[in-house]
């Protein structure tokens, strides 16, 4: 069967969005062009990030330059309505990659926990078809979390024709992985397991 790309005009802006075609009925991703507002689910490749650290020797900090691919976490409202005065990120990953660096996602058993969600730090999103955006299975790891200024976050991701997008409901799918993930609360004596 023959793939196809699908071109849909987009309700929230003038521009038409491309969606991948794994599936038609409910696609995870689009793309949009870059001079449309950020969205809670806009990936962003390769994004300057300033990494603080501190030296308890030297009580000083500084920072390390690094550049991730991250997906924005901050909700598209407070985007559009310029609430914010930074964005929140996440760093996202091939399975792929991560397969071939750490073993622990080589296992099938691991890999169905990524899928059913059931490994909080982790979120596992479906792969791309859409060219120029293609990539396997990703993972989305929460345990870093970075914030970005909105100004120079917007400024960037101009710097591309188009921007990928990961669309509902699979945006709020991530959004509420991620607050699942930061909501957590271990308890110092749990109820005993049942005989």
């Amino acid at each position: 069967m023959e793939e196809k790309t699908v071109v849909k005009k987009n309700t929230t802006s003038n521009t038409k969005t491309e969606k991948s075609s794994n599936n038609p009925l409910y696609p995870w991703y689009g793309t949009v062009a870059s001079l449309d507002g950020l969205e809670q689910g806009d990936f962003v490749f390769s994004c300057p990030i300033l990494e603080p650290e501190f030296d308890s020797n030297k009580n000083e900090v500084t920072a390390t330059y690094a550049e991730y691919n991250v997906v924005i976490l901050s909700q598209s409202c407070d985007l559009v309505n310029n609430k914010l005065q930074n964005v929140l990120v996440c760093p996202f990953w091939e399975l792929i990659n991560m397969e071939a660096e750490y073993s622990w996602f080589k296992s099938k058993k691991n890999k169905e926990k990524l899928r059913r969600g059931t490994q909080p730090n982790y979120h596992l999103l479906n792969a791309c078809d859409i060219p120029k955006f293609q990539f396997s299975h990703i993972i989305v790891d929460f345990r870093d979390v970075f914030s970005v200024p909105i100004e120079y976050m917007k400024q960037y991701a101009r710097s591309e024709k188009k921007r990928l997008r990961l669309l509902p409901p699979y945006k709020e799918h991530l959004a509420q992985a991620f607050a699942r993930f930061f909501m957590r609360d271990g308890l110092p004596i749990d109820i005993r397991p049942f005989d």
